[in-house]
């Protein structure tokens, strides 16, 4: 089954004192294009996170987020050599400039530069076994909704080729009927000029002939058809097939324009242009697979 380049996938899950959510989120791209957001204490294995992601994914702009809320108690820890420090310094200046009463200076001092930090947490080997399951189960759910989209894609893929093969039988009808049409239309141009010229009728056949093969549309007709069941078999038969696909398009699209500069025919045309549009829309949903 097809995917589609565009997804969502979302897994929660607590590890201790953390409550963990890991999201992936993707659109369209001719690459991979992999945009990580995580805690600084998992840095050092974004390397393998990249890793496992672009084999898991393959394609497409992939914005992954890995967020964590902490239910336990934050660790906090007092620098007191520091405020030992600033709290002299603040009595210096206190006898300096004469100041009689005595401030307050604790809640002062509580704010300055780096007395208050935050404990640095290590990074548990465990506790990213765990990140990593949850990437997998969003992994997961990310490819179902892939393969969601691309079953609606898939079907509205297969309407628009079916169609143009419909356009295309109406083709086939209107060119069979063509070539005996322009024969006769240009036996009576003969005909009118005939008593004010000599006509080679031998030369005339040949070039007769020659001039309704040069506007004969049956192996561009006939390479449209092939590349419509081409088209259709491929679709169905793999779920990255989305360059390939485009390919083939680009083949369907110059049979079009082929036929569209051959026919000379008006009824023939605006079948043509029918095509050219469905076509058109074809190649936009082909941007959305994988």
């Amino acid at each position: 089954m097809i995917q589609s380049m565009t997804g969502f996938g979302k897994a929660q899950g607590e590890y201790l004192n953390k409550k963990f959510t890991v999201e992936i989120r993707s659109l369209n791209s001719k690459g991979l294009d992999l945009s990580v957001r995580m805690a600084s204490v998992y840095r050092e294995k974004e390397l393998d996170l990249r890793n496992f992601i672009s084999r898991r994914l393959e394609r497409g702009k992939i914005d992954l987020s890995i967020y964590f809320e902490n239910n336990g108690e934050q660790k906090i820890a007092i620098n007191k050599a520091l405020l030992a420090a600033y709290y002299s310094e603040l009595q210096g200046i206190q006898r300096e400039l004469g100041i009689a009463s005595q401030p307050e200076f604790l809640s002062l001092l509580l704010n300055m530069p780096d007395v208050m930090q935050s404990q640095r947490e290590e990074l548990d080997e465990a506790e990213w076994a765990f990140v990593m399951q949850l990437v997998e189960q969003a992994a997961q759910h990310f490819d179902q909704f892939r393969m969601q989209e691309g079953a609606v894609l898939g079907h509205d893929l297969l309407r628009r080729v079916a169609t143009i093969a419909q356009l295309l039988t109406e083709v086939e009808v209107l060119a069979e009927q063509r070539k005996p049409a322009m024969r006769t239309r240009l036996l009576k141009a003969l005909d009118e000029i005939r008593d004010r010229y000599t006509i080679d009728e031998g030369r005339f056949e040949q070039e007769l002939v020659y001039y309704l093969e040069k506007l004969d549309i049956t192996e561009e007709q006939v390479r449209l058809r092939s590349h419509c069941t081409y088209f259709n078999e491929t679709l169905q038969a793999s779920s990255h097939e989305g360059k390939k696909l485009g390919f083939i398009a680009q083949e369907m699209g110059r049979e079009i324009n082929t036929i569209g500069s051959k026919c000379n025919d008006p009824e023939i045309q605006r079948l043509v242009v029918q095509m050219k549009d469905e076509l058109e829309k074809v190649k936009e949903q082909l941007l959305n697979l994988m």
